[in-house]
């Protein structure tokens, strides 16, 4: 059944190309989709036809909303549609997950361009080179630019005119030569710029060329440290420079990518060849809930693999031809600005590469799985033992509760979920003491518990809310006081909920559980004890990070606050640069100095302050 709303919406769809976007009841994107005719394609998902598959029957089921934007063209849907995608990560798209995110070497466009790594490539109009697989490598070359030419690392803006009174330490070691003053020449900076993007862009060897220069040199005045030194920074240039030969179109390049299907997640293996040679190899685990075809997995990889990426080869092989095979073909030439050509080897040479892929790709998910399937086995054991220990039958969520406070002052308590075995993130929740003074555990999770229940009450019938979804058992960490503080407020909410605590030696290691006012001791080695260490931890883990950012806060606003002439710029920059209060404590006026918009004036009476508030 659709309602009246999306009725209306879908008569009035236009007969455009564009991108649709699905939203449940609560305003949340469930799926992304482009279409040459939007109109069609959207409504298509609400006709009576019942050949539709398992994953758009369980989406239409969810979708209370849509919206849509209209583009120029099919590759404008495209790539529309793969941002969105990467930015929502909408429950129901194959989502490519990547935990490596290789670094890149980025150089900034303004004047007196900065140096820098970093994670990502955003429409900033700098240059950015790679991605490196190699993240060493990628510090070093930085590090060895930066020795060899004295770029700045400051964050000044001097496009709008920033200027400071005096230079940072880095001018006095002869690392920049402080166009913060004025003392830079522009003409040698940005020709000194130049070089390391000769160098990113493999124009040039003069930079390896040095390096050579100076290991030679320290070795024969038997430096053999530094010599040491620059031949790490050779072996860093090396790597950089490999991954840069991809300009070279004379030797074979390509992109090798095959998929395998597992139980429930598809691995797909990317093989990068450059000059001939294997340079690099990345693999993504893809969650596989509804069984996907194999051709939308590929052109859903595609797609967002090639959104970002700085080069793309002038031949791609895969191994499964995708879907909108046609329009991915136009992305990646309009990318590249020049003929991608994407290959399905039958025979020979890159018939075998394909096959090395899909191998790989093969064993991973198989041992990927293979793992999964081990934790989830040692979990479903500790749950069910649990179970069976304090003859529970249903244990799909528990709840685990823990104070944290430093000499009894800023307490703060923590509530953990786990539903089936599994921690739900999503369900945490964190209070902050009201009614306690001083370190009363006792009274901090009477508190606790009364609110959490009282929120139950009150947020009946609401979907938004973590607190409606009451637990099988709640877990204490703490002995019989703690569980009889929780028996006494479940009892007076009305509400019937187990109890039981988790009882600790005197090296403050858990040895029982306490039940029904009985102790049930628990040996390391028996699964019970891993699953509840690790609800345990959680709760602990969990309440102590709260804590301590609620102390920073307060130190941010109570130290930093009382400081002559620091204003809310400068408590950023000083944050920015030092960290933490601590570090400030240990800075000295030049160190200090260094900190865009703090002076000389200022920086004493920084110092100043914290010499006479130890």
């Amino acid at each position: 059944m659709i309602n009246n709303q999306l009725k209306e919406k879908l008569k009035g769809l236009p007969d455009l190309p564009g991108v649709y976007i699905m939203k449940n009841d609560q305003g949340q994107i469930i799926y992304v989709g482009k279409a040459i005719n939007l109109k069609k394609r959207v409504r298509q998902y609400f006709d009576n036809n019942k050949n539709k598959g398992r994953k758009v029957l369980a989406m239409v089921s969810h979708i209370d909303d849509f919206e849509y934007i209209i583009v120029e063209n099919e590759v404008e849907a495209l790539v529309l549609e793969s941002n969105l995608i990467k930015k929502n990560r909408p429950r129901y798209n194959i989502v490519l997950r990547d935990d490596k995110q290789y670094p890149y070497i980025k150089i900034t466009r303004e004047k007196y361009p900065r140096i820098q790594k970093v994670r990502s490539v955003a429409k900033d109009r700098a240059y950015y080179y790679g991605p490196y697989p190699d993240a060493y490598a990628v510090n070093d070359a930085i590090e060895l630019f930066h020795i060899l030419y004295p770029i700045r690392t400051c964050n000044l803006n001097f496009d709008k005119g920033q200027r400071l009174d005096r230079p940072c330490l880095n001018y006095f070691i002869h690392r920049c030569k402080a166009p913060c003053i004025d003392k830079e020449d522009e003409a040698l900076y940005m020709g000194n710029i130049k070089k390391v993007k000769n160098f990113l862009e493999n124009k040039s060897d003069e930079i390896s060329n040095k390096v050579i220069s100076i290991m030679n040199q320290a070795s024969k005045n038997l430096e053999f440290e530094k010599a040491a030194r620059y031949r790490d920074f050779h072996r860093a240039l090396s790597v950089i420079s490999a991954k840069q030969k991809v300009t070279d179109l004379k030797a074979e390049e390509y992109d090798i990518i095959a998929l395998a299907k597992g139980l429930s997640y598809v691995c797909v293996q990317v093989f990068l060849m450059r000059d001939g040679k294997l340079v690099d190899r990345q693999h993504f685990m893809i969650k596989d809930v509804y069984r996907e075809d194999k051709a939308d997995i590929m052109a859903t990889f595609i797609k967002q693999f090639y959104l970002d990426i700085m080069y793309i080869p002038k031949e791609i092989l895969l191994q499964v031809e995708p879907r909108d095979f046609k329009v991915i073909g136009d992305f990646l030439d309009q990318k590249k600005k020049a003929k991608v050509k994407i290959t399905l080897p039958k025979l020979g040479k890159k018939k075998e590469l394909v096959d090395m892929a899909y191998r790989n790709a093969k064993e991973m998910v198989e041992k990927y799985e293979d793992r999964i399937d081990k934790r989830e086995r040692k979990k479903n054991a500790g749950l069910k033992g649990l179970q069976k220990i304090l003859n529970i039958d249903n244990l799909s969520r528990i709840e685990c509760y823990d104070i944290s406070n430093t000499a009894g002052v800023m307490s703060v308590g923590s509530m953990v979920v786990f539903e089936n075995g599994k921690p739900n993130p999503k369900e945490y929740r964190k209070f902050r003491i009201q009614t306690v003074k001083g370190p009363d555990d006792y009274a901090s999770h009477r508190e606790v518990l009364s609110r959490r229940l009282n929120r139950a009450k009150t947020d009946k019938g609401k979907t938004k809310t973590g607190f409606v979804h009451l637990p099988n058992l709640i877990l204490m960490d703490g002995g019989k006081g703690q569980v009889s503080v929780a028996k006494d407020v479940v009892a007076k909410s009305g509400f019937t909920i187990e109890v039981a605590g988790l009882v600790k030696d005197n090296k403050h290691t858990t040895r029982a559980i306490i039940y029904n006012n009985k102790e049930i001791p628990i040996k390391k080695t028996d699964p019970v004890y891993k699953f509840i260490y690790q609800i345990q931890e959680e709760a602990h883990r969990f309440a102590i990070n709260y804590h301590r950012k609620l102390r920073e806060k307060s130190m941010k606003e109570s130290e930093l606050d009382k400081i002559k002439g620091v204003g809310e710029k400068t408590k950023i920059n000083l944050y920015r640069h030092f960290k933490t209060i601590s570090n400030m404590k240990k800075a000295s006026v030049e160190e200090l100095m260094e900190v865009p918009l703090v002076g000389k004036k200022q920086a004493l009476e920084i110092y100043q302050y914290f010499r006479l508030n130890k």
